[in-house]
Order: structure tokens, then C-alpha cells, then sequence
């Protein structure tokens, strides 16, 4: 069922002035990820005519846009990943960490996405593997699913890294499975002090090579000493790692999952009013406790579209990542191994293709199966209804 307020309806109403007044300052990206939002699920994008079995109800539905950057098109692509992914779950602990850039990183960050997000999934990674291998703390090697996040609760630039990690690992040399303690994975501040250390020396490398760029207020940074000078609070400055508590089962798991993986900068759900002042949302203020950390906040139209923006990210990017056990050809065989040692089955794989779930609601007026009985190309409309149908879509008979 569609919201009542959407991102999509703020980008029709506003998109085309906010494009006019900022042409040759936006990103072929970003006008794209406009374009999509906009267009999604309208006759631009084509679109099919369903027909009930039983009634003859009938109705249009139109495409979407699927881009990854759309509220709309993300909850049915995180229910397809999750699917994929349930089979990777081992019966053990799953502990949830965080790595956040510092604001003086995060704004270099921001004029240099594809590099600087980059290095965060490569330092994080690094930094829990190199930990967790280390026989004084864990000593073996560990699995991570990790997903970039760019956006603080009210959309502005705050890029971290969540990641799900499960509560142990294979030992060197595979012959047991390491287990974590209940409560306690890795020792943060350990963390914290060698993310800090392998970002930064390899961010320098960046600056080094010259593959990063400055414009505007941060032109000066583009000089060698100026850079030195703007990252020495930083190397003092504490680096924020978090841990949560272990979840209390794979089914938990993967509930969280579905609310980190395919996230957008903000959901139609929180959008509460689009009016003449402005657009209005609920956000949470993470500097507050308990009823009070539920806040609303309402910004122009204009301020709105380019909080969002600052999220899209470039072409070809992955947002989510796997590491360790569970990275790339290698993962089939490290999860075998380890379910062989936690004394678990293996999960069945079907030896016949499954036939997927028919996807469209069921008919509203009966309940009855909706079959596709007609398709239109982008840009079109569907045909007329057929002769006899009543105002409401449905066959007389």
C-alpha cells in the first residue's frame, strides 16, 4: 500500500526548480537518482494490467525504478538478499559493531566517495580481522557481513560502517572452532586505536599518489602541510568503535539485518507533512535519552532534496561487503567447515528449482489470484478496460 507522504512526491514537486537553480552543480548521479524517484512506479516506466481469475477485478501497476537509492524499491531487494544470505547463518552469537569517521575525515569523505568510503570498508575490515586473529584476544579467523551507512537520523553526512559479525572463528589451521565469550567479542578501544592508525596512514598514501581531490572550502587541503595540519587533532582524537551485545539467535539476526542492509538516507515512514513551510519528518537525537531522543525537524524543500543527495553514491559501488569466512569462492567451503565443527547439519539444497511466490497482492475485492494480462512499454498507457467494465475496474458480467 502506498504512504501517504513519499520521497518520490517531494522530488516531483520540488526536483525540477531545485534542478534549474543548481545546473552544472549537480552530479550525473545525483540527476539520475532524481530522475529515478520521480519517475518510479509511474507510466514513464511501463508497467503491466492485472486481471482476477475470479472476479475479473482488474488494475494497473506500473515499474519501478529499482535504484538502490529509491525508499520505495528497497524493502523488495533487502527480501531477496536476506533470502540469499539465510543460509550463511551458523547457530551461534552474532555481535553487531560500528566504525565511524570523525567529522574532519568525513567531510574530506564527502568530495571523495569512491576513495575515502573505500579505505573505511578496508580499514574496519583489516582492523577486526587483525584483532580477532591476535592470540592474545580471539585467535581466529572471523566472518564479517559489513554495510556503509552515510547518513546521521537526520541526513546529514555521518559515514560508518555497521557490521554483523558471528561470535567466533576457525583457528589457523581449521581444526576447531574458536568461540568468543558470551558477552564479549573484541576490546573496542584495541579497535578503535588501529582503525585510527591504518586509516590515516593510508589516507596520507591517497593524498601521497594524488587521487584525492579539494574544492571549495577544503582547496587548501590539497597542499601537503596544510592536510598534515588538518589531521593532527584527529590522530589524538579518540576513534569511535561500538559494540552491541550479541543477538539471540540467526532468526534475530536476520531481522536486523533487513533494517541495515538496504537502508536509504531516510524512509517514506517518517516523512510527516510536505507544505508551504516545508517538509516534515521524525528523526532520533541520539545526544538525548528515553521518550525525548524521538524528535521532529522540518526543512525547505530545497535543504531536504540536498541532504539527500549527499548520500547517493557513484556508479558501481558496493555498499555491502563480505570478509573473512564469508568473502567471495571461499565461503561455501569455511561455512561447511564450520557447521562441521559446531557438530551442526548442513543446509539442504534443493535439487529442483523452487517456484518463486507470486509477488502480487491478492485481488481486493475477492482475494482471488491476479494474473497479468497485458503490458505496456515506458511512456505508454494501458489500453482501454474492456467493454463493460464499471468505474471501479472490475468486469461486469
Amino acid at each position: 500500500m502506498r504512504a501517504s507522504l513519499e520521497v518520490a512526491d517531494i522530488f516531483r514537486a520540488a526536483g525540477p526548480e531545485y534542478r534549474a537553480a543548481r545546473t552544472g552543480h549537480l552530479s550525473l548521479d545525483q540527476l539520475k537518482v532524481m530522475s529515478a524517484i520521480e519517475t518510479c512506479r509511474t507510466a514513464v516506466m511501463g508497467g503491466h494490467v492485472e486481471a482476477c481469475t475470479d472476479c475479473g477485478h482488474w488494475r494497473v501497476a506500473y515499474n519501478s525504478c529499482r535504484n538502490r537509492h529509491c525508499p520505495r524499491c528497497q524493502g523488495a531487494a533487502a527480501r531477496t538478499w536476506l533470502a540469499e544470505r539465510e543460509a550463511d547463518l551458523l547457530p551461534v552469537g552474532y555481535f553487531h559493531v560500528v566504525f565511524t569517521l570523525p567529522a574532519e575525515v568525513a567531510d574530506i569523505a564527502w568530495q571523495n566517495k569512491a576513495a575515502v568510503y573505500g579505505l573505511l570498508f578496508q580499514a574496519a575490515s583489516e582492523t577486526m580481522r587483525t584483532i580477532a586473529s591476535d592470540p592474545k584476544h580471539l585467535g581466529a579467523r572471523i566472518g564479517i557481513t559489513a554495510v556503509l551507512h552515510t547518513w546521521g537520523s537526520a541526513m546529514t553526512h555521518h559515514p560508518h560502517i555497521h557490521m554483523i559479525v558471528p561470535g567466533g572463528g576457525l583457528s589457523p589451521d581449521d581444526s576447531r572452532w574458536v568461540s568468543s565469550r558470551p558477552a564479549f567479542l573484541l576490546p573496542v578501544r584495541v579497535l578503535g586505536k588501529l582503525f585510527r592508525r591504518l586509516f590515516l596512514t593510508r589516507l596520507m598514501a591517497l593524498h601521497d599518489a594524488g587521487r584525492l581531490g579539494f574544492h571549495g572550502s577544503l582547496a587548501h587541503l590539497a597542499d601537503r602541510r596544510a592536510f598534515l595540519r588538518h589531521l593532527a587533532p584527529v590522530r589524538k582524537k579518540r576513534w569511535v568503535v561500538y559494540a552491541k551485545p550479541p543477538f539471540a539467535g540467526p532468526a534475530t539476526v536476520l531481522a536486523y539485518l533487513s533494517r541495515y542492509t538496504h537502508r536509504v538516507a531516510i524512509s517514506n515512514g517518517r516523512l510527516l507533512r510536505f507544505d508551504r513551510t516545508g517538509v516534515t519528518f521524525r528523526y532520533k537525537d541520539y545526544r538525548r535519552g528515553g521518550a525525548d531522543r524521538q524528535q521532529v525537524m522540518t526543512l525547505s524543500p530545497d535543504e531536504f532534496i540536498r541532504r539527500f543527495l549527499l548520500h547517493v553514491l557513484p556508479k558501481g559501488f558496493h555498499r555491502i561487503r563480505h570478509y573473512g569466512l564469508l568473502a567471495g569462492a571461499t565461503r561455501k567451503a569455511h561455512l561447511e567447515r564450520a557447521r562441521e565443527l559446531l557438530g551442526v547439519a548442513q543446509p539442504v539444497t534443493a535439487t529442483e528449482p523452487v517456484e518463486p511466490d507470486d509477488a502480487r497482492p491478492p485481488c481486493p475485492c475477492c482475494g482471488g489470484r491476479m494474473l497479468v494480462i497485458e503490458t505496456f512499454k515506458r511512456w505508454r498507457q494501458p489500453r482501454a478496460p474492456p467493454h463493460g467494465a464499471s468505474a471501479t475496474g472490475t468486469v461486469a458480467s
